[in-house]
């Protein structure tokens, strides 16, 4: 027994002696982050990125990344919600160990660690609607501004823009709120933090006004004296992004734009076997349709228990095909684009000084067979065009597996009609541009709101527009316009789409049966007589009307009346 004894002491002393101590120095800080909770401070009024919930707890991509972190390295953090100036200098004081979302710059790196960056920020000047527009950043020179104080914003004012008059406030809403009152001349703010708070406060005489300034990365900074937990943090983030958790959580809160590359010949390839499985269920369901009208002219007393049939039949027609398989295809190169392009851009930004200098040398310089200066001139503007155009075909994607999603009559909600009504028209865009010479949209500044199954609704909305644009198509007129607009009644108690076409008009015999089911005026055309009376029994079923008036030679105006929601009533 007292041999084993000896032998155990042997081996730990030699485990000291032989020990290195950087790897007891490693175990000690260890031991010593294991037992103690990291202080880390947060903006409590940064949406999407950091704020509080309704019940004042922390939340957001920073916050659930912050805590994904803690979990994955086995530490307890505690989060803090503040100022944004408060939260900056309880870091200099060592009042807070780490700040999970601070922008990084060579002048705060002088005495601030960073960690990877967890998320890129654009910044944008935003301006009272009305305001002349503004070009770049150097244009704020003599204006006074709206930062948030402390923020990175507000240091590279001071630092890149020294005669322009920075107005600190302490949050981001504040600055937004001060420059809708009518004070100032522009604040310069988070783009994502300040479109999502000026919906949210309902500011909406305020704009971006210019260009967004280029992106700040955002990550976690501490003192040099705590450079262990920096490299915890970058640790962390690291784990979290091979895992794809990081993924998970940006899709979570700013939306999926890092998606699996896809080759651009292979994305062709599929277009085209797309394309033509289109054609084959248009057929398809174009006959399918065709038999299913005989079969309902045969059985008209069974048409209440077919109506859910017919108003597939008749979604699918509108629609052209299901779409939400081809969405997903289309959103994958879009998704790379988006994710993609600002990096371009920077990267642009960044290799301009280079070129200038070579040009100096060499006058003769092209690029991609073009002469530098044309490229220099032309390039921001490709790459701009190529942002808004991704931007718009995700918002269409968007609306169309939207649209084709299945759900049932009963599932009813608050609907903005507004929105409703813009994002039929994205979807119908195309009948418009063939059809239409002049095309005009008014809506309500109150945003009506209708209690309803959004889909249905939808459906009628682009049923009528279709029809309109059939009407614009056929007609003979030079000046064809159409005009969409929503409105809330003077009591507040009905909401109306209208939709006005210039076309040639309906017959005065024909208006009583525009509803009945396979009545049509275009049956050459391939019509069904299926969309208005579906849209009708969509209207009625929401305890609505639709209203028709025309007069040959004028044009057609179509009313869907629905049952209004006052806006104290929204509020309650």
């Amino acid at each position: 027994m007292k041999s084993i004894i000896k032998s155990l002491l042997v081996v730990l002393i030699c485990t000291f002696m032989f020990a290195s101590p950087n790897d007891i120095n490693a175990r000690d800080r260890e031991r010593h982050i294991d037992k103690r909770t990291i202080t880390i401070a947060a903006d409590y009024n940064y949406p999407p990125y950091e704020f509080a919930d309704k019940n004042g707890e922390p939340t957001g991509y920073t916050v659930d990344i912050t805590n994904a972190i803690a979990e994955v390295m086995g530490f307890e953090v505690k989060i803090i919600l503040t100022n944004w100036q408060e939260a900056y200098k309880g870091l200099k004081t060592g009042k807070y160990d780490v700040l999970q979302g601070i922008a990084f710059s060579e002048k705060r790196a002088e005495h601030i660690l960073f960690s990877s960056p967890h998320s890129i920020a654009n910044q944008s000047i935003f301006a009272r609607k009305g305001a002349p527009e503004i070009q770049s950043i150097s244009e704020l020179s003599g204006k006074e501004v709206i930062v948030q104080n402390s923020s990175i914003m507000h240091e590279y004012l001071k630092e890149k823009i020294p005669k322009a008059i920075p107005i600190p406030t302490a949050t981001h809403a504040e600055a937004l709120r001060l420059l809708a009152s009518g004070k100032h001349d522009f604040a310069l703010t988070a783009n994502l933090p300040s479109l999502y708070l000026s919906k949210e406060l309902g500011l909406h005489n305020i704009h971006p006004a210019g260009r967004p300034v280029s992106g700040q990365r955002l990550g976690y900074g501490a003192l040099p004296k705590n450079e262990d937990l920096i490299a915890l943090f970058s640790e962390g983030l690291a784990i979290l992004k091979n895992t794809g958790k990081q993924q998970e959580i940006y899709d979570k809160w700013l939306g999926a734009l890092n998606e699996p590359k896809v080759q651009w010949k292979k994305l062709g390839q599929y277009a085209l076997y797309t394309i033509l499985v289109l054609i084959i269920i248009l057929g398809a369901v174009t006959v399918w349709s065709a038999m299913l009208r005989k079969e309902v002219e045969k059985r008209s007393r069974q048409l209440k228990e077919q109506q859910e049939q017919l108003i597939q039949a008749d979604k699918m027609t509108s629609l052209g095909v299901l779409v939400s398989g081809v969405a997903h295809e289309i959103n994958n190169p879009t998704g790379l684009l988006l994710l993609n392009l600002p990096i371009l851009k920077d990267a642009w930004h960044d290799i301009l000084p280079i070129l200038d200098e070579i040009y100096e040398k060499d006058q003769r310089l092209t690029i991609a067979g073009l002469p530098y200066p044309r490229l220099k001139s032309e390039l921001p503007f490709l790459l701009e065009e190529m942002q808004m155009s991704s931007e718009r075909i995700r918002n269409i994607v968007n609306d169309l597996k939207d649209f084709a999603r299945a759900q049932p009559d009963e599932v009813v909600h608050e609907v903005d009609v507004n929105k409703l009504t813009n994002a039929a028209i994205r979807l119908v865009e195309k009948s418009i541009q063939k059809s239409v010479d002049h095309f005009t949209i008014h809506l309500d500044q109150f945003e009506p709101t209708i209690i309803a199954n959004p889909q249905r609704i939808e459906q009628v909305i682009i049923n009528l527009i279709i029809n309109a644009c059939d009407a614009l198509q056929s007609s003979k007129k030079v000046n064809k316009t159409l005009e969409i607009s929503t409105n809330f009644s003077l009591d507040k108690k009905e909401v109306y789409i209208t939709i006005i076409d210039s076309g040639d008009g309906i017959s005065p015999e024909d208006l009583p049966r525009l509803t009945d089911p396979f009545f049509t005026t275009k049956r050459e055309m391939g019509g069904t007589g299926l969309g208005l009376s579906v849209s009708a029994g969509i209207i009625k079923a929401h305890k609505g009307r639709l209203t028709f008036e025309s007069e040959l030679g004028i044009g057609t105006t179509v009313t869907a009346i629905l049952p209004g929601i006052e806006p104290a009533e929204i509020s309650e």
